[in-house]
Parts: structure tokens; C-alpha cells; sequence
């Protein structure tokens, strides 16, 4: 009778244990927290359960039968399954691993997008005032938000939420805002033939985060590409500088003969007419104290800045660099040089084998300076795809052994100079001496001109603090003109020379998102109509004779 009692008891246990399992399994996924009671009923019914099925198998010698060995198997194989399964989703939740296999890289954030957005110093969000939710703009900012969590972003229905969209100012359906502390700014207006641009928003983003502005000045008076919208100018490349932080002001050396103190770099961008030598002077005395200066020198023309480029080893060639690889691509005609190949530097890191031209330009030959560091940017191809042509009257254009140069041919070059921590230190002792460096300064300066650079002759805070100066030369002002700006890497060349000139090596470097290939393939109307026919006629003909062989054989 005991006995008996026993194994009732040990049945109503056994069956608690299942109870107190989907009771805890109940109240963790109601309340979606697992808490100590949760677990508590959990752990106490996997414990009675246990000890039922252990309780049972030793009163019936249940585990010892064949069928118990093998229903265990099932089910302990049936378990690590889902068990295995249950980890894949859980990491693929926590850890995104995703695969472009797009040749361009079409759902790939740039390098400097990816960078910018891993440095946030703060929180940002992107609000996108829309009914509609598209897929592809949706996609590009789940790219920025994988970079990191202080990126975030809502779509937001403005009839809705009216209060939210006057706080922004919203006036119209598709305005997306960025929003970080107590700063907002407009970055596009998105619709259905405009979609969100990577380009905007990583400049937007960058202007937003960054507590520092850089001022550019941009050399006037001698014929320099005309700074607002016109033939031959360069106010998209202008454009560009202000969606990177910089303020731009145009410089007349001839009013001011010094350059501002706030000057971060200055851009002498085609000049046509000679500078005067006070305004040489002037730029000289500015790299001297720590200066960043970008020459954009097109052919034909003669700038008078051989001595202030003789002290860093630049000599203008006044010969036409040709290139005939890239005629028929760029479609500009020889005097286009279509540059791939790229220097180790900074400013042109992440071209690789990307495209950029340069509509008549002038070579530059490099001579090693102690001091100074160089490095070349843009180079052609080798010879006989591009030489540097002397005679620029020939309507034909061939390779002269003796006048012209073979290539591959130098078209930019990037350099840099240490200031001495004498000419660092000058400036402070001025209190006595301050008499003496003046007229010792205008004595040397006017005699023997490449002497000027050892003392500086105005000290200033700036000069106490530079560590380097940096200059850019590069033979041609065309490719930064409107409509070759936006053209392959061409406005890259430029807003990464600023900013490296600038020296704020905080700030990304640009490079613009790759875009799609054009892979359709254009076919006549006869080629149009063979494919017709041997698609819908001649294949499944094959196909049927085929059929019809096989079947002959096997009978």
C-alpha cells in the first residue's frame, strides 16, 4: 500500500515540474523581464522534472531499453539543432555581418562617412519629415547607424506631429533635418526623383560636429577663375568648400600686400597675368611662418612665382602635357590627360585606380631641397601614351626626340616644410632687438631674393605656433571649373588638397560614393531581332532535337 502511494506521489511531482516550467517560460515572455521569480519557477521545475525522469527510469529500468536509447538520441540531436539555431539568430541580431558584392560597392559606406560617423563626440539624428518610407534612402542611414549608436534616425509623418515639424520649420513633405544638441540643419529635400545623397549628409554631419571653421582666401587681380557662377569659373568647387567648414573670401594682395592672419590656406587658382613681386614676397613671408599655399598654374602663362617655387624645388615646364590613351574615354581630345595613377599621400589615398582629367596642362619637374618633402600626386601614363609636347602650334601631334619629354609626366605635386625652430623663435626675444630685424630684413630681402625666407619680417602669433608649411602645385586650373568639378575624382583632387593644406587633420578627407556602372549593352535592330528569334525558336528547337535523340536511342 505504501509502495503505492509512492509512485502517485512521484507522478504528481513529475507533472509539476512541467507546469512550473511553462509557468516561468508565461511570465518572462509577458512581462519581458526574467527576473528572479521567473527564474525560480524555471529552475525549480527543470529540477523536479529531472528527478521524475530519473525516479521513473530506475523503478521501470526505463533508460535501458532500446527504444528509450534511441527517442533520447532523437531528441537530444533535435535539441542541439535548436540550439545551434538559437545562437545564429541571436549573433546575427547582435552582429551584423554584411557582404557587397556590388563591383563598385554600390550599399558601402565611404571610408570617411564610416570614419566620421566612429568618432562622434555626440549624439546625432536624422529626422526625415515623410509619409513614405523609402527603401533605398532607409537603407543608407541603417549604414551610418551601424557605425555607431550615437547615430540615429526617425521617419516622421509632419501632419502628425506638427509641434515637431514648426520646431524644425518644416515646409514641405521630404525635408530631412540633422539634429545634434541644440543644433539643426537642413540637408536635403528628398522626393521621388531625388533620393538621399551620402555626399550631404556626411558634409552636413561633418559641419554639424565640428566646433571649428577654417578660412580660405582665394587670390584675385591677375585673372583668376571668377569666384560666382559663370564661364570658366569655379563656384562649385567654391560650394565645396563651404560644405566642408571652410569660409571663403576672395584676397587682393595689391590692397592689402600681407596675407590675413586667419588665413588657414590661400588658393591662387589660374592666375593669366604676372603677380607683382611685393605679392610674391607676401606669399613667400606666409609659407615662411608656418603658410599653406595651393597653385593651380595652367600653361601659356607666366604667374612670376619661379622664386618662391625654386626654394621648394618646382619648375613650371612650359611644354603641353599630351595624352593620347584617354581620347576616345574622356571624349576632350588629347590635351585632356586622363590621370589613374595616383602618389602615396594623404590627399589621394582612396582613389586606387579611379579617374580624374586635366584639360591642358603643364608638367612640373621635382628636384629634391633639404627640408622639404614631396611627393607627386597626379603622374600620366608612361610613353607612348603621353608625352609633353613643345611644339603647341602643330595641328599634329607626334613625339620630337630632342624637344619634347616623354612621359609618365608629373601634373601635381604635394609638398612640405618644417620651420626651424629658430625662425619659430624669433618672435619672441622682441622686446630689445626689435629695431635691428627691420632694416635688416629690407636690405637682404631686395638683393638676393631666395635669401628672404631665413628671417621672418613681421612676427606674428601664427608664426610662434606653425610646425610646417605645406604647398600644392598642380598644372592645371580647368579640371576645378564648373561642370569638371563634379566630373569622376576631379573635385576630390581639389577639397583634399584644402584640407590638407589647412593642416585640420581632424577632418575626413573627401571622396564621393561610387556609382553604379553602366553595363547595358546597345544592340541594332538586327541584333535585336536574332536574339528574339534564337531565343524563343532556335533553343527550345535544340532543346526538342535533343529530346527526341535521347528518346530514339532508348527505344
Amino acid at each position: 500500500m505504501k509502495i503505492v502511494v509512492k509512485k502517485k506521489l512521484w507522478k504528481y511531482l513529475f507533472w509539476l515540474g512541467p507546469f512550473l516550467i511553462a509557468v516561468g517560460l508565461t511570465v518572462g515572455l509577458v512581462s519581458e523581464q526574467w527576473g528572479l521569480i521567473t527564474l525560480a519557477f524555471l529552475i525549480t521545475g527543470i529540477v523536479i522534472s529531472g528527478l521524475g525522469i530519473i525516479w521513473q527510469s530506475y523503478q521501470s529500468s526505463w533508460w535501458k531499453r532500446r527504444s528509450t536509447q534511441a527517442g533520447t538520441n532523437a531528441l537530444v540531436a533535435t535539441l542541439a539543432v535548436l540550439a545551434i539555431l538559437g545562437l545564429i539568430n541571436f549573433l546575427g541580431t547582435r552582429y551584423h555581418l554584411r557582404a557587397d558584392l556590388t563591383e563598385s560597392q554600390l550599399f558601402t559606406l565611404a571610408p570617411q562617412s564610416r570614419e566620421l560617423v566612429r568618432v562622434l563626440p555626440q549624439p546625432v539624428k536624422v529626422w526625415v519629415f515623410d509619409i513614405n518610407q523609402n527603401p533605398q534612402d532607409r537603407e543608407l542611414l541603417e549604414n551610418y547607424q551601424r557605425q555607431s549608436s550615437k547615430f540615429q534616425f526617425e521617419y516622421i509623418d509632419p501632419q502628425a506631429r506638427p509641434g515637431l515639424a514648426e520646431k524644425f520649420g518644416v515646409k514641405d513633405y521630404g525635408e530631412v533635418y540633422l539634429e545634434s544638441g541644440d543644433k539643426r540643419q537642413l540637408v536635403q529635400t528628398v522626393n521621388q526623383n531625388e533620393r538621399l545623397s551620402e555626399i550631404r549628409l556626411t558634409s552636413r554631419l561633418q559641419q554639424l560636429t565640428s566646433s571649428t571653421t577654417a578660412k580660405a582666401y582665394l587670390l584675385q587681380g591677375h585673372g583668376e577663375r571668377q569666384l560666382s557662377a559663370g564661364k570658366g569659373a569655379i563656384s562649385q568647387a567654391v560650394q565645396g568648400l563651404g560644405d566642408k567648414n571652410f569660409t571663403t573670401s576672395p584676397l587682393n594682395l595689391g590692397e592689402t600686400a600681407k596675407v590675413p592672419q586667419d588665413a588657414s590656406v590661400v588658393i591662387v587658382a589660374g592666375p593669366k597675368r604676372g603677380l607683382f613681386e611685393g605679392e610674391v614676397k607676401a606669399l613667400q613671408e606666409y609659407l615662411n611662418r608656418g603658410g599653406n599655399l595651393l597653385l593651380m598654374i595652367d600653361p601659356n602663362t607666366d604667374p612670376k612665382v619661379d622664386s618662391l617655387l625654386q626654394e621648394w624645388g618646382v619648375r613650371l615646364d612650359n611644354r603641353l602635357a599630351v595624352d593620347i590613351s584617354g581620347e576616345s574615354v574622356v571624349g576632350l581630345g588629347p590635351a585632356a590627360p586622363l590621370v589613374t595613377e595616383y602618389g602615396e599621400h594623404p590627399i589621394t589615398k582612396d582613389f586606387g585606380n579611379g579617374n580624374s582629367f586635366y584639360p591642358i596642362a603643364r608638367p612640373l619637374e621635382i628636384t629634391s631641397v633639404p627640408g622639404v618633402e614631396a611627393t607627386p600626386l597626379l603622374r600620366t601614363k608612361p610613353y607612348p601614351s603621353s608625352w609633353a609636347e613643345s611644339d603647341l602650334q602643330t595641328e599634329k601631334l607626334e613625339f620630337n626626340e630632342g624637344k619634347d619629354l616623354k612621359g609618365p609626366l608629373t601634373l601635381g605635386v604635394a609638398l612640405s616644410r618644417k620651420q626651424s625652430p629658430k625662425s619659430a623663435s624669433t618672435p619672441q626675444p622682441t622686446p630689445t632687438p626689435s629695431p635691428l630685424p627691420s632694416p635688416t630684413t629690407q636690405s637682404k630681402a631686395s638683393p638676393t631674393p631666395p635669401a628672404s625666407p631665413a628671417p621672418t619680417p613681421s612676427p606674428t602669433p601664427s608664426s610662434q605656433t606653425a610646425t610646417e608649411s605645406r604647398l600644392v602645385v598642380l598644372g592645371n586650373s580647368d579640371f576645378a571649373t564648373d561642370g569638371l568639378f563634379q566630373q569622376q575624382l576631379n573635385g576630390d583632387v581639389f577639397l583634399n588638397s584644402v584640407t590638407w593644406l589647412s593642416q585640420q587633420d581632424q577632418q575626413p578627407l573627401s571622396i564621393r560614393p561610387k556609382e553604379p556602372k553602366n553595363r547595358r549593352i546597345t544592340l541594332t535592330t538586327t541584333q535585336g531581332n536574332l536574339l528574339i528569334l534564337s531565343s524563343l525558336l532556335l533553343l527550345p528547337l535544340i532543346g526538342f532535337a535533343i529530346a527526341l535523340i535521347i528518346w530514339w536511342k532508348r527505344r
